[in-house]
């Protein structure tokens, strides 16, 4: 680790909210009247090397829907209905099921729906409406409270550490509490996992205490080489999963839970009530179906690299005029990871806009302020294009990417 000690035990901490846009930075170059975010898209899609996927236009996503789909469903059905049974929604539902090991899976259209009802369904069915969750979980960060304001939960924390609460601390906990929710991963503490045996036995322990366990499990697709389990395997260990389908797998939206026959059939009358019975949702599951044909399968080879990259980083950081970093984990436990950097956010957007521009190389997306004065942070993620990367190529970028942030 290359840095001030002062900074070494710099612990993860919250993206912004979803719901609030976060501070985008001005080129001094931008034409008049386009916006940041625009930019960098612009700039991100014409490169020649990224390490996630190019952004897409509204036509490239449709081309591409049309060019992946006739493999995934027949493209001579009839659109779904509500999500009927017999169509494309039902398919999708069925090979949710099976990839995760599940009795029956419903589609929702969000996943902040999909746990809301989940969470309602358990707290009816235990008599208690206290959730046990991570305060930097998706519901406590990203949500405006929903659990609370919504669904009239109440959440306690086992643990403030930036990792998936231990055993001993679930059987701490002073209250009862009718769920256990873990985040797999825990995207906001740096997209980490406990160890396999780490988890089995806070899930155990949450047994113990009367509770049924629910996984927010948005990029559980990723896993499996991290706990060198099946999906089926580690979705065994809980109660209810939630899903995504486009987060990992590439789909446009849409998310699944899955559990017994008899809970997902709750859930499904509690859908209707949130207002998740839309009355087309084939696009959605058209891409859903497209990514688990596609990018599944990929996902192991996205984590191997991503372990590369960070290596990659970090040695070349350790080698620059830089005069502290973070990569975290600094071996990743899926293909998604964190870095911080001691410049301001604007100053490394504007040079990671100019790289793209000048040299046809991307490496990074959107970088935010933390909440450390002088520390800024993004999250890196490895997809498809990464796999092209050798370390060198990525110490070569990276040299240009921090010249370009010192020089300005």
């Amino acid at each position: 680790m290359h840095g001030n000690t002062r900074h070494d035990h710099h612990q993860p901490t919250r993206q912004p909210d979803r719901h609030t846009p976060p501070r985008h930075v001005a080129d001094p170059g931008a034409e008049p009247g386009v916006g940041d975010r625009h930019r960098r898209l612009a700039a991100a899609r014409g490169a020649k090397r990224t390490l996630a996927a190019r952004p897409q236009t509204l036509r490239e996503r449709l081309d591409g829907l049309l060019a992946d789909s006739p493999g995934a469903y027949d493209l001579d059905a009839w659109p779904d209905m509500y999500g009927n049974d017999d169509g494309i929604v039902g398919e999708l539902e069925r090979r949710t099921a099976d990839a995760l090991g599940a009795e029956a899976a419903a589609f929702f259209p969000t996943g902040t729906m999909a746990q809301q009802v989940a969470l309602r369904c358990w707290a009816g069915r235990t008599g208690n409406a206290t959730v046990a969750g991570h305060p930097l979980s998706h519901m406590e960060v990203h949500e405006r409270d929903a659990y609370a304001t919504v669904s009239g939960l109440r959440m306690v924390h086992p643990t403030g550490e930036p990792r998936t609460p231990t055993a001993d601390e679930v059987h701490a906990l002073q209250e009862p509490f009718g769920t256990l929710a873990l985040e797999l991963p825990l995207r906001d503490a740096g997209f980490v996992l406990p160890g396999w045996d780490e988890l089995t036995a806070s899930v155990e322990a949450a047994r113990e205490r009367d509770a049924v366990v629910h996984f927010d499990g948005a990029r559980l697709w990723e896993c499996t080489p991290h706990f060198g389990r099946g999906l089926p395997e580690i979705a065994a260990l809980a109660d209810s999963v939630y899903v995504s389908f486009y987060k990992s797998l590439g789909g446009i939206g849409g998310a699944a839970l899955v559990g017994s026959e008899s809970f997902i059939e709750e859930t499904r009358a509690w859908r209707h009530r949130y207002g998740g019975q839309i009355f087309q949702q084939w696009p959605t599951a058209l891409t859903a179906l497209a990514g688990l044909d596609a990018e599944l399968p990929r996902l192991p080879a996205y984590v191997a690299q991503a372990k590369d990259v960070a290596r990659a980083l970090t040695e070349g950081l350790a080698e620059s005029s830089v005069p502290w970093f973070r990569v975290h984990p600094r071996e990743p436990h899926t293909h998604q990871f964190r870095l911080w950097l001691p410049y301001p956010a604007q100053a490394l957007n504007d040079a990671g806009l100019r790289q793209a521009r000048e040299t046809g190389t991307s490496m990074f997306q959107t970088w935010f302020e933390d909440a450390t004065p002088g520390l800024a942070t993004t999250e890196v993620t490895v997809q498809a294009p990464a796999l092209e990367w050798t370390a060198a190529d990525i110490r070569a970028a990276l040299a240009d990417f921090v010249a370009r942030v010192t020089a300005a």
